[in-house]
């Protein structure tokens, strides 16, 4: 059924989300019948009676009738309901893995059993540690209210946008478990933003995974969770809810980023502005979870209500787009702007209810935020930080130079690095007694275009001389700077290359060549982001190189030869967006060096050595190094 799921979506070269999600809701339907009989025969269930079973079902539905959900009555918290062998795609440059599907019992934010489901995943490879296999919860960040969007599902398509963070655990060795959130691909609204609906979510996909047969996850392994953004805020209150709804869990750390902890706030960054579609994604997902505090029937108007429907077909990028720097008073009876709405005392106390920092997070805590953040602002992730260290948390915060989407993959190693740390039982004081200044937004303002900013990125950059059989490295200091309007898609940047030395043989005999290579025009061109999260850049940077001078050591003979005309160096990319982030964003290609000119009675030489086609260039940019505040 999922093949024939796909093969439907690129026949008719519409949205495969949209295709899968209607696909899934007509499973469900066509299916009923199917899934009672399995039912009747206990592939639904264990059996379970006040304690989780060590048992689990032997066949579960392969097509997209695995996700009717089972009744979770008569089932503990975090019973294995179902499961099935899985295929993730996690990109190039995975490891090999065994991964499953799994169906869990958890409990909502108001305290009602439910059913999520989610994906355990185990490297194929031996653990190489000490000790049992150490588990990462990962919470995923925004993926859109679409059934078809849930990670399990993207997974298994190879489209989530999350797969490198993943891949990356899954590297360093850990078993990682990815939970869909509550609501997706049971036939449900997801209740988005609904952090005790999450939290629990999170920490009950930890005891269904050790009844995975076969995944070899011990209960006593060593646990961290990891999310950013919607997944900082689960992983948050996963840490403040654990030693009252999971005390066997054995965490030793959490990594929280990009974290919404002050909803008012965050609400009011979000309204009109470049993240808009994630407020309306609040309301519908809250009203989901509190439909009597926020009943969002009636408070919508035809286009508010038209807008939702839209909204429950699209996956985050599209929502990103669709919705960007519209206001909710668009979508409400009478025009109720945001205000009037947060004055409405059970909106207003249901928005406080999903705040954090209430409770305490009782392990190492790693916090971190871009500071160019657009999405989610970042002064109230550090009133979070300060509310932590009153209560003598052990708080880490790092704060990183770029923006939102940026920032959740440059934020990966460090993250990892931390998380190793804490498996392997390593003291952190953390930085709460810190004596530096608060960071402060350097964000691009509020509503506009989509720009994501590189201010000075580090650029990694060579060029292969193909006469000479050579490379030259360009100094360390080089860098890179764009506005990269995703909205618009424009890219407007500029190369900053210092004057510098290289060791080259010229004729067969080394010399001490200094180069100069100069900004010719600013480098232009086009930059998109997709539905599926895909960055494709086009463009073009324009240099003019420069032979300062050549000689030995000290001894050097001024040219001052250079190129007739500028050199043009193509700069196209086409890669997952983690790519801006993770130090995958890199341009090569081949160019052709024209003849050069001013070199006097050198010009032939020099012209037959560095001139002519063939000539090739590498240029990695990388976000500069985070601080620690």
């Amino acid at each position: 059924m999922l093949a024939a799921v796909l093969a439907t979506g690129q026949n008719n070269k519409q949205p495969l989300r949209r295709r899968g999600d209607k696909e899934m809701k007509a499973s469900y339907r066509k299916l009923s019948a199917l899934t009672a009989a399995l039912t009747a025969m206990g592939v639904s269930g264990m059996g379970l009676s006040g304690a989780v079973m060590a048992a689990a079902p032997a066949v579960s539905p392969a097509d997209l009738s695995f996700y009717s959900a089972p009744s979770a009555a008569g089932h503990a918290q975090g019973a294995l309901l179902r499961h099935r062998t899985a295929v993730v795609n996690l990109g190039a440059g995975a490891p090999a893995v065994q991964a499953w599907n799994v169906l869990y019992r958890s409990t909502d934010a108001v305290g009602v059993s439910n059913v999520v489901s989610g994906t355990v995943i185990v490297p194929a490879a031996a653990w190489a540690g000490s000790g049992v296999r150490p588990v990462i919860g990962y919470a995923v960040g925004t993926h859109g209210l679409a059934q078809g969007c849930a990670p399990s599902q993207q997974l298994a398509r190879g489209t989530d946008y999350e797969a490198a963070n993943i891949a990356a655990a899954l590297r360093a060795g850990y078993a990682v478990l990815v939970s869909d959130n509550p609501g997706y691909t049971t036939g449900d609204t997801p209740s988005y933003l609904a952090g005790a609906a999450q939290g629990r979510a999170m920490l009950d996909i930890f005891r269904a995974a050790t009844q995975v047969p076969g995944a070899g996850i011990s209960a006593n392994a060593k646990a961290a969770i990891w999310g950013y953004s919607q997944g900082g805020q689960t992983a948050a209150w996963a840490g403040e809810i654990k030693e009252a709804y999971a005390p066997g869990l054995n965490l030793v750390g959490v990594a929280a980023g990009g974290t919404p902890a002050d909803f008012p706030r965050t609400a009011n960054y979000l309204e009109a502005s470049t993240g808009a579609s994630f407020l309306l994604q609040a309301v519908v997902g809250l009203g989901t979870q509190y439909p009597a505090q926020i009943p969002v029937n009636t408070l919508a108007n035809a286009n508010g209500l038209a807008t939702i429907a839209q909204a429950k077909n699209e996956c985050v990028f599209e929502s990103l787009f669709n919705y960007m720097n519209r206001s909710i008073a668009e979508y409400t009876v009478g025009n109720q702007t945001l205000p009037q709405l947060l004055a409405i005392p059970s909106i207003s106390q249901t928005l406080l209810a999903q705040n954090l920092g209430a409770g305490k997070v009782p392990v190492p805590l790693y916090q971190y935020h871009g500071q160019a953040d657009e999405f989610i602002p970042i002064d109230q992730h550090v009133a979070l930080k300060k509310k932590y260290c009153s209560k003598f948390a052990n708080t880490t915060f790092a704060v990183f130079p770029s923006e939102h989407i940026v920032t959740q993959f440059q934020a990966a190693p460090h993250v990892l690095s931390w998380v190793a740390d804490r498996f392997a039982g390593k003291t952190t004081l953390g930085t709460c007694l810190t004596l530096k200044a608060e960071p402060k937004s350097t964000a691009n303002p509020g509503g506009g275009n989509f720009v994501v900013s590189l201010k000075s990125w580090p650029l990694d950059a060579s060029m292969g001389l193909k006469t000479l059989g050579q490379t030259v490295q360009l100094p360390a200091s080089s860098t890179f700077t764009a506005d990269s309007d995703m909205t618009a898609k424009t890219l407007n940047g500029s190369l900053s290359i210092p004057t510098f030395t290289t060791g080259l043989k010229i004729v067969g005999l080394p010399a001490d060549v200094k180069l100069k290579v100069t900004p010719a025009a600013p480098t232009t061109g086009t930059a998109s982001l997709d539905n599926q999260g895909i960055l494709q850049v086009r463009g073009n940077a324009s240099v003019n190189i420069e032979v300062v001078s050549a000689g030995v050591s000290i001894l050097q003979i001024p040219f001052g030869c250079r190129v007739s005309s500028p050199v043009q160096l193509p700069v196209n990319f086409d890669g997952p967006v983690s790519s801006l982030g993770n130090g995958n964003l890199t341009f090569t290609g081949t160019t052709t060096f024209p003849q050069m000119t001013g070199c006097g009675l050198f010009n032939g030489l020099f012209s037959t050595l560095m001139s002519g086609p063939g000539q090739t260039y590498k240029f990695t940019v990388a976000p500069p190094a985070p601080t620690v505040w």
